[in-house]
């Protein structure tokens, strides 16, 4: 795969044309404070996932609308008695859900508690998933997938209430008793990414403990560029569906205004590494530097960029693996 987006020189200084609508602090603190008027029911049940040195609790919590959503919280087996443990909370990739009980334990057998969000509405791809999306415009006609239900507007919109999701599933890991509530970084790769970032940002000033981001690849970036350019995957459900809906597109661009990443990152203050992978055409490496140069709040938040110059969507992999390692050890300890 060639090239296909701006040189590199050019992409270090890019920043996306997408304007941040002037409500949009005002809309996610209305969204937020409607689901803190459900209880969150965070439950934790011990089952055997075959494993001896990582235990697993399933979890279940209430998201947006108190609709129930389903986890998994991995610890390590042999961990301190009275330990609190620093979390990475996980968000999965777009199609994907939770998996099976044993499918990812990685954080956990690196010392961490590990929680990871089953994801609503999805888990038919190469991850299963077991969390349905109950609102109505889940039987709408619009496009196949998940990137215009509810497009009509940005309280129907489905990553309104995925993103409400994301934001809670940090709270239901805060609720575990060996969960350290001040020492909570969000994971993420393509789909997952997007979701670290909006999370970030949603938790800045709405909830404590979250200090760190690992954007990996991350997709719902730069909405304007990206469904303009993108080749392959789920942005070319909007360009599919404003192909039928010809006279749809800026109330489009309006409603994802409201869930682009460049907007809700800039108001992070959780030290972040994020990745980019330059022949990617999934998430063209455009749009993730548009949400790497936006993200934070203040010239002080620390953030780094990854770059794999010879990889498509698949990224730094099994290398950028070590590279979060080695950040989260340094940002736990710095």
């Amino acid at each position: 795969m060639p090239l296909s987006d701006y040189p590199l020189e050019q992409l270090r200084d890019y920043t996306s044309a997408a304007s941040r609508p002037a409500d949009i602090d005002g809309f996610w603190d209305a969204t937020i404070a409607a689901v803190r008027a459900f209880p969150l029911n965070a439950r934790f049940t011990p089952v055997d996932n075959h494993l001896t040195v990582i235990d697993t609790l399933d979890v279940s919590f209430s998201g947006a609308d108190g609709a129930p959503i389903k986890g998994w919280l991995h610890l390590p087996a042999h961990r301190a008695p009275e330990a609190r443990l620093p979390v990475v909370v996980h968000y999965a990739g777009y199609s994907g859900g939770r998996g099976l009980v044993n499918q990812d334990t990685r954080w956990a057998q690196a010392g961490y508690a590990h929680f990871i969000m089953d994801t609503r509405g999805q888990g038919y791809g190469g991850i299963s998933g077991e969390t349905a999306d109950p609102h109505p415009s889940a039987g709408e006609v619009a496009y196949a997938g998940l990137m215009t239900r509810g497009i009509r507007s940005k309280e129907s919109y489905y990553y309104r209430r995925l993103y409400v999701d994301a934001f809670r599933a940090v709270q239901a890991a805060q609720a575990h008793p060996e969960v350290d509530a001040s020492r909570v970084v969000l994971a993420g790769v393509s789909q997952g990414g997007g979701i670290t970032l909006a999370v970030a940002g949603l938790a800045a000033g709405r909830l404590d403990g979250v200090i760190g981001a690992l954007p990996d690849v991350p997709f719902l970036q730069d909405f304007p560029r990206a469904i303009d350019i993108a080749p392959r995957g789920p942005y070319q459900e909007i360009a599919g569906f404003l192909n039928r809906h010809r006279d749809r597109y800026e109330q489009v661009l309006q409603v994802l205004n409201y869930f682009d990443g460049v907007h809700l990152g800039r108001a992070a203050t959780a030290r972040a590494l994020f990745s980019v992978a330059l022949m990617d055409d999934i998430c063209p490496p455009s749009t993730v530097f548009a949400a790497y140069n936006a993200y934070g709040s203040e010239a002080a938040t620390r953030k780094e960029l990854e770059i794999y110059r010879f990889n498509n969507h698949e990224g730094g992999q099994e290398y950028h693996w070590i590279k979060q390692l080695e950040f989260v050890a340094e940002l736990l300890t710095g």
